[in-house]
Order: structure tokens, then sequence, then C-alpha cells
């Protein structure tokens, strides 16, 4: 009886998945119902916000070439069943002049391939670096933003938008954001690569995966941004935040001196003939309970379970003293009014075990997106990328000795630099549904030289309201 409920297990998530994503569907044009009548002449709308997006994404990868496989491999064998589902309320309120306090309620579940396992730069972002989860509502952001003016500065009309309500904000600013919200919302944006919901599918294209950016399971954390904006010149943004007390669990602490974690941003604009582009560096230190990996070599020597387990994100650290410094670079430029560039480079020390978004300790990625106006399909977007990543030395010889992380792990390691290319075409429908057809070649994944490479194919349906 026993085995007959676990082959059922599957089947019975997938019907509870399409039940809510059905609901979730006949539900949001309510959404728009509610919103506020927008009045042309003044931009604004009554101080309210309302939006709604939904996104479905499945994958599938055919069988491998595997010599072995280990606790956090890649399934080496035909996988057709990845199915994951997100919808997200997002509510503004303008509270007074330059402030305004948004909330998101969010709905999500379903699983990566191979539970998210086994490739480094991930290859759905929309899924959680967990096992398969039950759809769930939970809040995903509540915060309070308070734009101040920086002396006799000229205003800029904004629109209404997710978590934007239409009005003016000053051109020179300082901006002071409080509250519950992902790190990535404000630092490492990239007009050209950083919404897996409607651009890039793998986490290493629409995120720097070696800035192991403090956040819950979920991909959300609490603190506080202080962001200065100078219209000519560019930004300047801190943040200072709470991290995992788990690697990658949705348990968050802020210890003064021994758990948080701190990121600078400058962003400087450019231009390129008439084309703009900006240019972003990021310096990010955290500091945690996260071993080093020189002790986790010791501790497979010694055969310490609760340092490796502590490692591969299956057991709260004891003591704190985790430290990882980073370096990032962020460029990204339009060369046509059709087309556009991006590209990152990335670095952490890697001498202490990934703590939140995934196991990259270098990373170099370069793409391009395109507009389908040549074919009369100008909303449509092609986009087309690589990336490679790598990890330190200390990190490479503790999976080589049979240590895991909380996302790779083969047993052991022929060790080469993860590539991964992806091309994807996303293509609007209607006024609210976009389609996206992906693919996702994966060489070396999980730094495996004795592993892949994988054929990845995935399709995206996404509504906006």
């Amino acid at each position: 009886m026993q085995n007959i409920c676990k082959l059922h297990q599957p089947i019975v998530r997938m019907i509870l998945l399409r039940r809510v994503a059905i609901a979730l569907l006949i539900l949001a044009p309510y959404n728009l119902l509610a919103q506020p009548a927008t009045d042309s002449n003044t931009n604004k709308t009554n101080g309210w916000s309302y939006h709604f997006q939904f996104t479905g994404i499945s994958q599938s990868h055919f069988t491998f070439h595997s010599t072995y496989s280990g606790n956090n491999s890649l399934a080496d064998t035909a996988d057709f069943g990845a199915f994951s589902v997100s919808a997200t309320l997002f509510f503004g309120r303008r509270l007074w002049k330059g402030a305004a306090v948004y909330v998101n309620p969010e709905v999500s579940g379903g699983e990566g391939l191979s539970y998210a396992l086994g490739v480094a730069g991930a290859l759905n972002g929309e899924t959680y670096r967990i096992g398969a989860t039950a759809p769930s509502i939970f809040i995903a952001r509540g915060y309070f933003k308070q734009h101040i003016p920086l002396g006799k500065t000229e205003y800029t009309t904004i629109e209404d938008d997710v978590n934007q309500v239409a009005g003016k904000i000053p051109s020179n600013r300082l901006t002071i954001v409080a509250g519950k919200f992902a790190a990535s919302d404000f630092f490492d944006n990239n007009a050209f690569s950083h919404d897996p919901r409607t651009q890039f599918f793998n986490w290493s294209l629409w995120a720097n995966g070696a800035w192991d950016y403090p956040a819950n399971t979920r991909g959300y954390t609490m603190g506080l941004v202080v962001e200065l904006v100078k219209e000519k010149w560019g930004a300047a943004r801190f943040s200072t935040v709470a991290v995992p007390t788990v690697a990658n669990h949705p348990d968050l602490e802020y210890v003064f001196g021994k758990a948080h974690s701190e990121t600078l941003e400058l962003e400087k604009n450019i231009q390129a003939g008439k084309h703009p582009g900006v240019v972003r560096v990021l310096f990010s230190h955290t500091a945690s309970r996260a071993p080093s990996y020189a002790a986790g070599l010791a501790a497979l020597k010694s055969g310490d379970a609760s340092v490796l387990q502590v490692i591969s994100g299956n057991a709260e650290g004891t003591t704190y003293g985790g430290s990882k410094f980073a370096l990032t670079l962020n460029v990204e430029q339009e060369i046509s009014t059709n087309l556009g560039f991006f590209a990152r480079l990335g670095w952490n020390d890697g001498k202490y075990a990934s703590w939140a978004f995934t196991e990259i300790d270098r990373t170099a990625n370069a793409g391009i997106l395109f507009k389908g106006s040549q074919w009369r399909r100008p909303e449509d977007v092609v986009g087309l990328a690589t990336v490679f990543n790598g990890i330190s030395n200390g990190h490479r010889e503790f999976l080589k000795e049979g240590g895991y992380g909380f996302i790779i792990g083969d047993g052991t390691l022929n060790y080469g630099m993860e590539n991964i290319t992806e091309l994807f075409y996303n293509a609007k429908l209607s006024k609210s549904f976009w389609l996206t057809v992906d693919y996702q070649f994966a060489r070396n994944p999980g730094y495996n030289k004795d592993r892949g490479p994988v054929n990845v194919f995935g399709f995206r349906g996404h509504i906006e309201l």
C-alpha cells in the first residue's frame, strides 16, 4: 500500500498545482476590475496600485551520459515531470508625499528537475532549492518606501507599475526602504536579464551567481536599503539585511557582528551613440554560521557528520564565524532600438560554504535580447546567452572528496567549468498573456566532466494584469 501511495504522490501534486493554476486564472480578471481609473492629466490612481502575475513553467530533459551519480546529482534518466507555478498580487498604497507601502501576497508550488539539484546554474529560476512543494500562500514582500528630495531638484513622472504607485518623485533623491523584500529587487538589476518570469530561465543568467545574495529558501530577506540617486550620474545603494540560520532554509536571523549581510552597489549611466547603457559594480560581505570548506574537508577525514550536515543545508550551525566577500560587474547596453546586450562578471572568495543562493564562486555571462520587429512581432523577444561558472579550490576539493553542498555533489568530482547556453522565444499572444519556448544546453553539470552534456527543454506561460 505504501508503494502505491508513493506512485500516486506526483499525480496528486500535479492535480493540486493545476487546480491552483486554474483558480488563479479565473480570479485574475477580478483584479483588473478592482483597478482604480487612472487620471491621464494628473497621472494619479487615487494613491493605489494593483497588479497581478501568474507564471507556470514546465521542463524536461532526456537521458544523458553519466559515469556515476551522488545524492545531489541531476538524474541521468529522462525526466518530463518538472512543473512549477507562482501567482502574485502586488498592492501599493501612497501614504504621504514621497512615501508608500507595498505588500505582495504570493502562491507558489511545484518542483524543478531533480528537485532543483545537480546544476549550480540551476535550470528554473521560479523553483526553490528544496524538494517538491505543494502550493502555499505567504507574504513575499511587505515594505515601506520613502523618497527624500535632495536640493532644488526637478521631479520625474512615474507610471503605475508593479510595486510602484503613479505620481512624481524627485529626480535627485535619497530613498529608504525597510521591511521584507528580495535583495535582487534593488541590486544587480539588468534591463535585459533579470526576471525568470519574462526573460532567461537560468539562475546564473538572470542574476550574478557569485553573489551568494542573502535570502531564505523562497528568495526573500528582511532589512534596510538606502539609495542615493543623481539623475545625470547614476546611483549608489547600500543594504544591511538578515541571513538564513541554516543554509538555504526559511528562517532568518540578524545578529550584530555575527549574522548579517551588507551590500554596496555603484551604478553609472553610460551612452553609446544615442543608445543608453548602465554599468554597475557591487561589493558584498556576509557573516553567517557557514563552516569553511577546510573544516568540511577535515570533517570528511574524521567522520564528523555534524559539520557536513551544516554545509549540505540539513542542520543549523552551532557557531558563527562564516565570512564571504564578493565583487561583481554588471553591464547593460542598448545597441539599437530592437537589440540589447548584457554581461556579468562575478567572484567571491569561496572559503566558506555557500549559504543562500547557489554554489558558484566564479562566473561570467553574456547575452543579447532581440525584439521581433523585423518579422512584424515587435513585442516578441528572442534571447540568447551563455554562462561559465566555477568554484574555488577549497570548494572543488571538498566535492571531490565526497562532500555535499545544498544544491550540488556527485560523490566525487572530475572538475570542469560548468557552461550553460540558453535560447528562448517569448511570444506575446494577447494583451496580458505570453508564451515562451526555452532550450538550455548544460556542459559539465555540477562542475563534473564525467556527467552530461544535458539538453533541457522548457515552456512558460505568463500572465500580467
